[in-house]
């Protein structure tokens, strides 16, 4: 059976010694957080997840879930365990007080959705929907609207989610089908379909508030005429209380690869009545409030999935005996020596490790910045971290879900034929992470928006503040000699990603099929350069500690900086492929013919 362990000292590192939150206690929510508050909400999440969730997630995948005259149930627990997580508040953890949110930053919130994800990754998509629901819904609707919805959403009694896609149309939104006819009354009636929903239909909350794109009759074809509407499964009369069921039913669930004990519905949508969030025409422009927040979940759920399935393997290495150490024996007391003891094992399980302590660092400096954004006093604060915000998500989107299926590969294959057997949990894994390499905007056009968009966006401003932060960081520490083997390699990962940017720059206006050759080496070569940033963060701050001798803690800051050294040595050299693929442009790429496939 696999097991999960919240990784609260990681945590604390990171908010207390890496980040120190404590500079912020002055700004709007992070006054609402002290240390002791926060540590008090690392331990009860580790518990709700580690205790509540995780036990859940086998049955889960074996149950799913299930339809039957129209209505959806959830697997075994997932109820009561959805009961729990409402009757503690945590869907109102970083939401907004005046809806009775608790308004803590929303770092804090990834982090809890991380150890969510690790623990049942299904189960964690039913209120990761909703919170995206209440993002777009805060920042787009109507005073009335809010003063509706959201303190419902912010309880948890009700959930949300996004309708974008639909049988004929996936990424290319301008082809949608579904229409808004005008009531007369301020409303609409939506008709048509909508496919992979997850979430879409359950028996955990008593009412669901979809959020549908649709096109309102006369309106311009393409992306410029899709409108987006707010479409309650149950409507919602004056007084709060639910009326009568709406248009909307299930037509089928999906059956899926993986996330089996979420809803994946087809939605039918039969002149179900529905209200307008936003202007007229520009439900994308609303919608992507929604979706920009669900790709920083997504890319949360591919670290989460690489570390529980990290821990497992590194159990399963260090119990089962296979063969003896290329050196001599090790357990010469055993008829074999632990799988840990081989290089290759150690290469597979190094690769995650520093994967997931690296990224998880780039995630949370990612969501601080992102609540910087928001919160400070000072305006180049803010201009930096909507800067961080938006030119990291479709990297923190593509790269962190490439590479933690990858990890789920190879923490399968650590197991060997165990690794293929359900009774051992790894093969969830793996298929769990499979999906987000695909939802919320498949990776290929994660990289895509990064080149096409993001690099170009106010004339390069956030890649080019990005690279001053790593200048200045690298500039600061370079008399220290300690800290050389982390800044050597980040310097020369930061000349190399600037090498790449700049040559997007020169060549892909006149051939953009160059920016499509390169996009996905580029987003990788830009992860794995974030990453050594926060490495060298990391280090910097390990060494300190070492060096004033803290009690206790001393082997823990050790073992980081050797999995930094990995890291550095082993897995940032790949920057230098990543160039070299996006120099040799498009024409290896566009040379053959369509029939030559």
């Amino acid at each position: 059976m696999p097991t999960y362990k919240a990784p609260l000292r990681e945590y604390r590192f990171l908010l207390n010694e890496l980040l120190d939150f404590s500079q912020y206690g002055d700004l709007p929510g992070f006054a609402d957080a002290p240390a002791d508050l926060v540590d008090a909400i690392l331990e009860e999440a580790g518990k709700l997840t580690e205790e509540v969730l995780q036990p859940l997630n086998q049955i889960g995948d074996r149950e799913g879930c299930k339809l039957e005259n129209g209505v959806v149930t959830t697997p075994t627990g997932f109820k009561d365990a959805y009961k729990l997580l409402v009757d503690g508040g945590w869907p109102a953890l970083v939401a907004d007080t005046a809806y009775g949110g608790q308004g803590l930053p929303n770092a804090l919130g990834v982090i809890f959705n991380e150890m969510v994800s690790s623990a049942n990754m299904a189960f964690g998509m039913y209120p990761g929907l909703s919170h995206g629901a209440y993002s777009a819904l805060s920042q787009h609707g109507t005073d009335e609207q809010k003063k509706k919805y959201l303190p419902k959403l912010v309880t948890g009694e009700w959930t949300g989610t996004m309708n974008l896609t639909e049988p004929h149309c996936g990424t290319d939104l301008g082809l949608l089908r579904s229409k808004a006819v005008p009531v007369g009354d301020g409303s609409y009636k939506i008709s048509g379909q909508k496919i992979f929903i997850s979430a879409g239909d359950h028996d955990l909350a008593e009412n669901i508030l979809h959020l549908v794109l649709a096109r309102i009759e006369g309106a311009p074809q393409g992306v410029k005429g899709i409108s987006l509407f707010l479409v309650p499964k149950y409507l919602v009369n004056e007084d709060g209380s639910l009326g009568n069921r709406n248009g909307v039913s299930v037509g089928s669930l999906e059956e899926k690869m993986g996330i089996h004990g979420n809803a994946t519905c087809v939605l039918n949508y039969d002149e179900a009545l529905g209200w307008l969030v936003g202007e007229e025409h520009k439900g994308l422009r609303a919608m992507f409030t929604m979706m920009n927040e669900a790709r920083l979940g997504v890319g949360l759920q591919g670290l989460s999935q690489s570390e529980v399935a990290y821990q497992n393997a590194v159990t399963y290495a260090l119990e089962r005996l296979q063969g003896r150490s290329l050196t001599g024996p090790k357990a010469e007391d055993k008829p074999a020596d632990p799988l840990i003891v081989h290089p290759d094992i150690r290469r597979m399980l190094l690769n995650a490790k520093s994967f997931n302590e690296g990224a998880r660092a780039l995630l949370v400096w990612t969501a601080l910045h992102g609540d910087l954004s928001h919160r400070s006093n000072d305006e180049k604060t803010r201009e930096f971290g909507d800067d961080m915000m938006s030119l990291l998500t479709p990297v923190l989107k593509g790269y962190f879900t490439d590479r933690g299926f990858a990890h789920a590969v190879d923490a399968q294959q650590v197991y060997g034929g165990h690794g293929y057997i359900d009774e051992w949990g790894m093969g969830q894994f793996v298929r769990d992470a499979r999906i987000a390499m695909i939802y919320e905007g498949a990776n290929g056009v994660q990289a895509l928006d990064l080149v096409g968009r993001k690099l170009a966006q106010n004339g390069g401003r956030a890649v080019f503040a990005f690279f001053k932060a790593v200048d200045d960081f690298i500039a600061a520490n370079k008399s220290n000699a300690d800290l050389k083997p982390f800044l050597d390699p980040l310097a020369a990962a930061r000349k190399d990603l600037e090498a790449a940017t700049m040559w997007f720059m020169e060549n892909a206006l006149q051939n953009p099929d160059h920016a499509g050759a390169g996009s996905t080496p580029y987003m990788h070569h830009f992860g794995v350069t974030g990453r050594a940033f926060m490495w060298a963060m990391m280090a910097k701050v390990s060494l300190e500690k070492l060096a004033a001798q803290s009690e206790g803690d001393n082997a823990w800051y050790e073992t980081k900086i050797k999995t930094g050294r990995f890291y550095m040595e082993h897995v940032v050299p790949e920057t230098a492929m990543h160039l070299a693929r996006i120099r040799h442009g498009a024409d290896p790429v566009m040379a053959m013919g369509a029939n030559e496939f």
